[in-house]
């Protein structure tokens, strides 16, 4: 079975795991590139004006991908990693899965934290993609 790791990484921790998971999996690996990338400011959560806080609080924000025409029709498993912001998944993933055809494919999504569990950005994604298949990694 082809897999794909495909991962946002702000900071460089979910980086790191998805390097790690890539590595045991037998996964390429493609991260999932802002074409703007997040300064330390824009992550300030405690911030209403940084970036990260203006993009979680209109859902509807999709921040436009580094690279939007990669060839994903080889692979069958796709895992996507991301950190958890706002208790979800940050609306880059919804980029993401909006640009690229990930129909048909097993989708598992897996997420570093402070605090929170992946299971609101597990149900959330779901939701709002009910023709693909996500699930917990």
């Amino acid at each position: 079975m082809s897999k794909l790791v495909a991962y946002f990484s702000a900071s460089g921790v979910t980086k790191r795991k998805a390097e790690n998971l890539a590595k045991s999996a037998g996964a390429d690996l493609y991260e999932i590139a802002p074409a703007v990338p997040y300064t330390p400011a824009d992550l300030d959560y405690m911030n209403p004006k940084s970036r990260s806080s203006i993009e979680m609080n209109d859902l509807s924000f999709r921040p436009p991908l580094a690279e939007t025409s990669h060839d994903f029709s080889t692979y069958e498993q796709v895992y996507i990693g991301f950190p958890i912001w706002w208790y979800t998944a940050p609306t880059i993933i919804n980029t993401f899965l909006e640009t690229f055809d990930l129909s048909g494919k097993e989708i598992l999504l897996f997420a570093t934290s402070g605090g929170s569990t992946i299971d609101k950005a597990v149900r959330d994604l779901s939701a709002q993609y009910p023709d693909l298949n996500i699930r917990k990694a």
